[in-house]
């Protein structure tokens, strides 16, 4: 079985734990399972959560001339974050069909390739939003990385290995 489905169980139970003893949510249900299987690429997480912050802006920014609550609030922030992702994406791994990712080509003197920084998931970063929208940004973020760490840990506890994407 693969590791994103185990992962993403375990994230579901540690933000309900999370959820029922602490009252914060990590961000979704679902996003510290994903960040969880991404925690050994901090850039990649950092670049994630940054999307869900620009995410947050451009709604908050949008929200000063539009009425926006309920269900049409919630469908505008995550389609918002999967703009802005997959903006990220065309930014940080070049146009679809391209040589190769922008970045694929080491430093002066490096051997081989480096990996090139992406973003986590397709909707996470609007699902960060939705969270840093209602519930504050240092809290969701402060939650969102400690059950990506409890998720991690569990995950290898559980299986007695190093996750990877």
């Amino acid at each position: 079985m693969s590791l994103l489905p185990i992962s993403v169980g375990l994230g579901l139970v540690v933000s309900l734990i999370f959820s029922e003893l602490f009252g914060l949510a990590a961000g979704g249900m679902v996003v510290p399972g994903y960040v969880a299987m991404h925690l050994s690429r901090p850039l990649d997480v950092a670049v994630t959560i940054g999307a869900g912050c620009l995410t947050f802006a451009i709604v908050r920014a949008v929200e000063t001339f539009l009425i926006l609550y309920g269900r049409r609030r919630t469908v505008l922030i995550i389609l918002v974050g999967y703009l802005v992702g997959m903006g990220g994406r065309l930014v940080l791994e070049g146009p679809v069909g391209s040589v190769g990712p922008v970045g694929s080509v080491g430093p002066v003197g490096s051997v081989g390739p480096v990996d090139p920084v992406a973003l986590v998931g397709f909707i996470i970063p609007g699902l960060i939003a939705l969270w840093l929208a209602r519930q504050g940004v240092i809290e969701t973020i402060a939650a969102l990385l400690t059950a990506a760490v409890v998720v991690r840990l569990l995950l290898v506890g559980l299986l007695g290995v190093e996750v990877s994407p």
